[in-house]
């Protein structure tokens, strides 16, 4: 579920919470305290959709989480503690999960991935592509070729290009506008800028890039050339590597064919 926070706070903080490990009853009855301040189970269901009975439960839920405080009063009274420290508490957690994950990975992980990879693989969905086009990057040691639309030169791949640029990696890049161009070159100022192999806008294409001569991946937007703000265009990538991997190989020749004459008098 994907809610509007300014919208709707309430449901939105409820799914969030549940998002983090809380149970329905206990997500909606720390949203139900916090909008009172404190109150008693009565108080909780009167404003929340959870029967008084499960109240109880939720508290006990919330107080091991150590996200709600109880006063021994009859009847007891429930106090949330404050927002600030509701997300410390959640960044304190998730940083710590965070780093038992990494290290379990990394235990997991071969010692040295295989550079030779057999056929292409699929990547689906803008986020994804561009979180693959950004691991490839920071992968990099010599050289990085990207061509792309400018909607998809992201300031989080920018920042991984100029990041790429500082370890002496050389960077050629084509397929956007002048105002783009600028932009890059302020921001990287050794960046090899290069002209397009065609008109983006007579294609599909989303983008193309080369990293070491070694590894490729390209992508195309895949509905429609008019998209509305609430319907992005969905983009969906393939990519390979290795030295003889094909569509190394084929891309690998079209961009040394590309950058050999980019300079060249046509």
């Amino acid at each position: 579920m994907s809610t509007d926070p300014f919208d709707d706070p309430h449901s939105t903080a409820i799914d969030q919470l549940e998002q983090f490990g809380l149970s329905a009853y206990a997500a909606r009855t720390f949203v139900a305290l916090v909008s009172l301040g404190t109150g008693t189970a009565k108080d909780v269901s009167g404003v929340s959709d959870v029967p008084r009975t499960r109240v109880y439960d939720a508290i006990d839920e919330l107080h091991d989480f150590g996200l709600v405080d109880i006063q021994q009063s009859s009847p007891k009274e429930f106090w949330a503690i404050s927002a600030e420290t509701t997300v410390r508490k959640f960044e304190q957690e998730m940083d710590h999960r965070l780093s038992i994950l990494t290290t379990a990975l990394d235990e997991l992980e071969p010692v040295q991935r295989s550079v030779e990879q057999r056929g292409v693989w699929t990547v689906d969905g803008q986020p994804t592509v561009t979180d693959r086009v950004i691991e490839f990057i920071n992968e990099a040691d010599d050289e990085i070729v990207y061509m792309t639309v400018e909607d998809l030169l992201t300031e989080d791949i920018i920042d991984a290009l100029r990041d790429a640029a500082d370890r002496g990696v050389t960077i050629s890049l084509g397929g956007v506008s002048a105002d783009v161009q600028d932009q890059i070159q302020d921001e990287i100022p050794g960046a090899e800028l290069f002209e397009s192999l065609w008109v983006w806008s007579d294609t599909p294409a989303g983008r193309l890039m080369m990293v070491d001569g070694t590894k490729t991946l390209v992508s195309v937007l895949v509905n429609g050339t008019d998209p509305s703000p609430s319907d992005p265009r969905a983009e969906t990538a393939i990519w390979g590597a290795g030295d003889t991997n094909s569509l190394v190989v084929v891309l690998k020749a079209i961009f040394t064919w590309r950058l050999r004459n980019a300079d060249s008098p046509s």
